[in-house]
């Protein structure tokens, strides 16, 4: 078990984001449990040679998905994904179910618009 990232420099997502979808994938896979420590970001920008706030960025948006947590000097660690996860979806449900309300749609157009978002991003 060990991080393995790989950016490719002419692909259509930015380095940042091949850096996030890789940890984020690994981590939801398995292939990093939680607990595992990541590199520094200095130490993962050396390695891929990157910008270390290109890495920064990616582990910015981790954080903040809940994927990642930092524990101060104690250093950056694959965090548990169901509660972080669940937390963060409820949130943003509530968010749209605010403004939905705001705008005056029904339920069942609300709904349908999730629906269509879901669909469009899964594929299915």
């Amino acid at each position: 078990m060990s991080l393995k990232v790989t950016v490719i420099s002419d692909a259509a997502d930015a380095p940042y984001e091949q850096v996030r979808a890789q940890i984020a994938g690994q981590a939801r896979s398995g292939a990093l449990p939680v607990g595992y420590r990541l590199p520094t970001v200095r130490g993962l920008a050396e390695q891929l040679g990157l910008a270390a706030n290109t890495v920064a960025k990616a582990y910015r948006a981790l954080e903040s998905d809940g994927v990642i947590e930092t524990r101060g000097r104690n250093g950056t660690f694959i965090a548990p994904a169901g509660e972080a996860a669940e937390r963060e979806a409820a949130s943003a449900a509530s968010s749209y179910a605010q403004r939905v309300q705001r705008l005056g749609l029904d339920h069942a157009s609300a709904r349908a618009a999730v629906d269509e978002a879901l669909r469009a991003t899964y594929g299915t």
